[in-house]
């Protein structure tokens, strides 16, 4: 490949010059090629461990002129092929040319200004302009390719410096990070080692020390254990490798490959040492980091992040903390943690105005809002850059706004002289929070009204005053003051400040006249709702009527959401949960719909519309329970994982005595799964439910614990799984909400006795307060750093139940063994996983489907097979191997849908491996008939067979009678009726009647 034209110093030191011109020199590697030595062993041992830039290749052309003593590379090469035609093109084009000049400056500057115009003329065909790796490291990426025999549309995203140990001994050697693989290459004085690791068997993936390693990074398969240390920048490594790995995982869980993301910010000038693919990768890494902690929708991109101060009116105080700025929000995290978090949509904002800034208040920015909320920041580092960010995402902003009129909202960027313009009222805008009066109801029938304007409690629940509810009722009512005192002095809707103040408030119960409000808010569902107006309906609409697996398994279920409750005990509200179920099945059918979803939903319906119970299902099921509700609950099994590493490190004792009896899986999926709905009095879930909306998945892990702690002593004493499950049922069907304003409702879950007396009553919010003072140390990028590590283990140990599935699936007398056929298995699956890694739109990516049965998961298409078929059957016949593997791969693919699974591979191999002599020929024989032939095959052979039959008949007989053993008889039947009748082969068709 061309390089930059760079200088080098000592330009014979381990190189030996094979050609040479006046102008050039072409030089190979000492120790590469013939003759390697001692001196080959040192100068091999000293490219891999000093080779920082991984620029050394076997050969190099140098450009000198005769008087100058620095030579410059021009060109590099891993063969002596492609070197050469480098220098043969310099030879042709430049020699000539460079003889005509007088002075040896111009000539070094022609030739550097030439190989320049030559390298960005091959790069403005590969990559867009401005966004090109750096030189160095494309050749890293060529070396990867080269050392490890990758084909190109494998990417390096980056590579390192380190050791591997093998048994007690480091090899320093280079560690390359694909997209798909792990491969690492060491060579010391002549000792070699190569190393290549799908991420999608990884299965295992930690940073630990330990006495025998220093710190280092510990990598995981089924076969091998594999440790790395001595890195220049560990913590980054690391980071790096988990989101491989974790990309690796979804495409196992979802069959999401990685596709680089081209919306991304361009940085202005490329980075020296950094690739486009990590650039992209730290970006999603931001990304989804800045929605979890806002809880933004899923398409949101951070755009950048600054320093700054907040001022608060409520304390009177700035707070210093980060701006972080996004397509469609403005939001702010304090550093102290529970101080203050601020989410502006653009889409509120009227005026941004630039402030005069002085000592106390340096580089001040004003952000005015349609609620009449003004928030100032300041000590802003670059002012007029931010400003003009924000300008631009308001000049976008209005189109996505309610109505759809794109000039309809206005908002204006201002320095301090002039006076800032408010927001034009030309259109309609979008309601500031979900209590706002603009709020109107999607267009349904008229006996829906009631279930779409107002949740499914106000309709059917008498509507006593609160005063008359005495004791409960005086407490409701200060619930809702200090609400309202919190509205007035933190702000209402989503642009209210969020501190420990609100966190209190939620802990003590949020009143039911605005759970339904606040839920929108904390989830961040509200977001969704006010930028997709009419959505919810336009998917009722069009799911309404339809059917599929999805809609039938909600019928099954409806009647067992919530029977207990009378808004379910009639039509009205069993149409309205069939309608948000059902819409949310046809909007995301990788999910469609799983049971526990019916539980959730039904609660939610209680407390909203059905517009915003649907809003409040997708943040769910899309963000704040990633993964729990598909086909294989995934992610409350990963949670169930953590659940279970929690319980080891705070409650070690109660730990070993539940693995013994093997509850907590059989406890936490559907503590999980159902956020204790389904196992707790509703009236006492439903505050947990308010936490989790706040706080998220910790809330849920924090109370189980509590829930263990609590039940700790009767758990010990527990001689099986049963008396465990009576003893943590009991406790959970006497938590009680002596708040609650609700009249109770009958808690249906099997109260578990034995004659004893039940357990006394356990408040509520004494359980909740109990979680957060005991296990409140947990953090959400903890959280989220568990969640990786039991994902590995979830979903490699679903891979491993799917394989012994798809085995046993297989008959008996197939001829190969249990590990043989694991083996093949794991073969094939990577034949097919590489489809998706390089094949692009090869037709099995696009057909696997991971809700289908195990065995028709994972399916190869003909060009695969033809590459399995080459390397691993015994039948392998040279030219013709491919129209073999051809005709196999059609005789297999039963169906004709042109993909074969692993049933039929292995049915196709073990004819070839096992079968008789007799199995083999009649195998051999197929491979001559439809379907195995194409009609071209079939009715070429039938014009053979028609030469030797009619040209010569007398001599032919003999020959015509052995060709006819052979002759595909049935290749007639696939050649067109006139061609049938007119071979005039009769004598064909009475021996084929004689045979049958």
């Amino acid at each position: 490949m061309w390089l930059g034209p760079e200088e080098v110093l000592v330009a014979n030191a381990l190189w030996v010059t094979e050609r040479a011109n006046p102008f050039f020199v072409l030089q190979r590697r000492r120790g590469h090629g013939k003759g390697g030595g001692l001196t080959g062993l040192l100068v091999g041992t000293l490219d891999v461990v000093l080779d920082s830039s991984a620029r050394v290749a076997p050969y190099r052309i140098l450009h000198q002129t005769q008087d100058s003593q620095v030579y410059w590379t021009v060109a590099c090469g891993s063969s002596r092929k492609e070197i050469t035609k480098h220098w043969e093109w310099l030879e042709s084009n430049l020699l000539q040319t460079l003889s005509i000049f007088d002075s040896e400056e111009d000539i070094t500057t022609f030739v550097k200004g030439k190989i320049h115009g030559i390298i960005a003329e091959e790069n403005k065909n590969l990559q867009p302009q401005g966004d090109e790796d750096p030189g160095k490291f494309k050749e890293a990426e060529l070396k990867m390719r080269k050392q490890f025999g990758m084909p190109e549309g494998e990417k390096l995203v980056n590579y390192y410096s380190c050791s591997f140990w093998k048994g007690r001994v480091p090899r320093q050697g280079w560690l390359y990070l694909t997209v798909n693989h792990l491969c690492f290459y060491s060579f010391l004085l002549g000792k070699e080692v190569s190393l290549v690791v799908q991420w999608v068997d990884v299965t295992r993936l930690e940073k630990n020390a330990t006495l025998l390693f220093p710190e280092s990074i510990r990598v995981d398969t089924r076969d091998q254990e594999l440790f790395f240390s001595m890195f220049l920048n560990i913590g980054e490594t690391f980071k790096l490798m988990e989101q491989l790995a974790n990309l690796a995982m979804r495409q196992l869980l979802d069959s999401e490959g990685f596709l680089e993301d081209k919306a991304l910010p361009r940085p202005i000038r490329p980075h020296k040492n950094i690739s486009a693919l990590k650039r992209d990768l730290d970006a999603r890494a931001k990304n989804e980091c800045y929605r979890a902690t806002f809880r933004l929708p899923k398409d949101e991109r951070l755009d950048g992040h600054t320093g700054c101060t907040l001022w608060t009116p409520f304390n009177k105080l700035h707070i210093p903390g980060q701006m972080f700025i996004s397509n469609n929000y403005i939001c702010f995290a304090s550093k102290e943690e529970d101080a203050c978090r601020l989410i502006i949509p653009l889409r509120e904002v009227t005026i941004v105005e630039k402030a005069d800034s002085s000592s106390v208040l340096p580089s001040p920015l004003s952000i005015s809002t349609k609620s009449k909320m003004t928030f100032l920041f300041a000590n802003l580092k670059d002012r007029d850059f931010l400003v003009q960010r924000i300008s631009d995402f308001l000049q976008k902003t209005p189109s996505r706004q309610l109505g759809g009129n794109a000039g309809g909202t206005k908002a204006s960027v201002s320095d301090p002289a002039p006076e800032s313009l408010p927001a034009s009222q030309e259109a309609p805008e979008p309601p500031t929070s979900p209590s706002s009066p603009l709020r109107s109801p999607p267009s349904f029938s008229t006996q829906e009204v009631p279930t779409t304007s107002q949740g499914l409690l106000k309709v059917f629940q008498k509507n006593s005053p609160i005063e008359d509810l005495g004791a409960k009722g005086a407490k409701e009512k200060m619930k809702e003051e200090s609400w309202s005192i919190h509205f007035f002095e933190y702000g209402r809707g989503m642009c209210m400040y969020r501190t420990a103040k609100t966190r209190e408030l939620v802990l003590k119960g949020i009143p039911e006249s605005l759970r339904g409000e606040l839920w929108l808010l904390f989830s961040g569902a509200w977001n969704e709702m006010v930028t997709h107006p009419g959505y919810y309906a336009e998917l009722v609409e069009k799911s309404m009527g339809k059917y599929s697996l999805a809609t039938e398994e909600i019928e099954r279920d409806l009647h067992r959401s919530m029977p207990e409750h009378p808004a379910f005990q009639n039509e009205l509200g069993i149409a309205a949960l069939r309608r948000v179920l059902t819409a949310y099945a046809f909007r995301n059918p990788t999910i469609g719909y799983c049971q526990a979803m019916n539980i959730v939903t039904s609660v939610l319906l209680l407390y909203g519309s059905e517009e915003e119970a649907f809003w409040l299902l997708v943040a769910l099921c899309e963000r704040m329970l990633p993964d729990y509700y598909n086909t294989r609950v995934v992610g409350a099994l990963v949670d169930q994982g953590i659940f279970e590493e929690l319980t080891r490190d705070i409650l070690p004792r109660l730990s070993e005595k539940m693995q013994e009896l093997g509850v907590i899986s059989s406890i936490s999926l559907s503590w999980f799964l159902t956020l204790f709905l389904s196992v707790m009095p509703f009236e006492s879930a439903v505050v947990i439910v308010d936490c989790f909306f706040y706080e998220g998945i910790k809330v849920i892990l924090q109370v189980a614990l509590a829930v263990l702690d609590a039940n700790m002593d009767q758990l010990l004493d527990c001689s099986d799984e049963g008396e465990a499950m009576t003893v943590l049922g009991r406790y959970l069907d006497n938590v009680v909400n002596k708040q609650s304003i609700s009249p109770p409702i009958p808690h249906l879950h099997a109260l578990l006795t034995s004659g004893d007396d039940p357990p006394a009553e356990v408040d509520i919010f004494d359980l909740l307060k109990v979680s957060y003072e005991k296990f409140s140390s947990l953090r959400a990028d903890d959280i989220e750093q568990m969640r990786f590590k039991q994902r590995l283990k979830v979903i490699q140990s679903l891979e491993d139940t799917a394989k012994r599935s798809v085995v046993r699936a297989i008959p008996g007398d197939i001829g190969f063994s249990i590990e043989e056929l694991e083996d093949l298995y794991m073969v094939f699956k990577a034949k097919h996983l590489a489809s998706q890694y390089w094949g692009g739109s090869r037709s099995a990516a696009i057909h696997r489907d991971p809700s289908l049965p195990y065995l028709e998961q994972y399916r190869i298409d003909a060009s695969q097979f033809r590459e399995l078929f080459a390397s691993l059957t015994p039948w392998a016949c040279g030219s013709h191997t491919p129209v073999l593997a051809g005709r196999m791969f059609r005789l297999l693919d039963q169906n004709k849908d042109s993909l074969i699974n692993f049933k039929e591979f292995v049915t196709g191999m073990s004819g070839m491996y096992h079968g008789d002599l007799t199995e083999k020929l009649k195998a051999l024989y197929k491979l001559h008939l439809p379907p195995a032939l194409i009609p071209e095959e079939a009715e070429s052979a039938l014009e053979a067979t028609h030469y030797f039959t009619e040209d010569s008949p007398s001599e032919a007989s003999p020959l015509a009678s052995d060709l006819d053993l052979f002759l595909p008889w049935e290749a007639q039947e696939a050649l067109p009726q006139e061609q049938q009748e007119g071979s005039g082969n009769e004598d064909i068709q009475e021996r084929r009647g004689a045979i049958h």
